[in-house]
């Protein structure tokens, strides 16, 4: 049916929005941003492909899913849910980043 992929197809979309307005990733500098997200990408598809070789990892039946495979018991959706995992680890990681800059330059509420 293909639900979850369109959901985290909206998610996607939604941290885009939040990463134009607050330029926070591929806004400020798209390189080091591709190559942070294509690095934990890389990471995440060796260790599921790992897991699926050793039998810890294997696609369950979910109605949601489109069905298409890009390996063996590794669904499309994986591939997304990967994008989208480090997409949002990304812009917490600099967003927190900021926050402690400002604090320690001084910029901070309270000061």
């Amino acid at each position: 049916m293909g639900l979850y992929l369109i959901a985290l197809l909206t998610s996607l979309c939604g941290l885009v929005a939040l990463d134009y307005k607050f330029k926070i990733a591929f806004f400020t500098d798209a390189f080091a941003a591709a190559v942070s997200l294509i690095t934990g990408l890389g990471f995440f598809l060796v260790w599921d492909l790992f897991g699926i070789g050793n039998g810890i990892f294997f696609r369950g039946e979910a109605p949601g899913l489109t069905g298409l495979m890009v390996a063996p018991e590794l669904p499309l959706e994986e591939i997304f849910f990967l994008i989208l995992l480090c997409y949002t680890t990304l812009q917490v990681f600099l967003t927190l980043g900021r926050f402690a800059h400002r604090r320690r330059d001084g910029q901070g509420r309270g000061r």
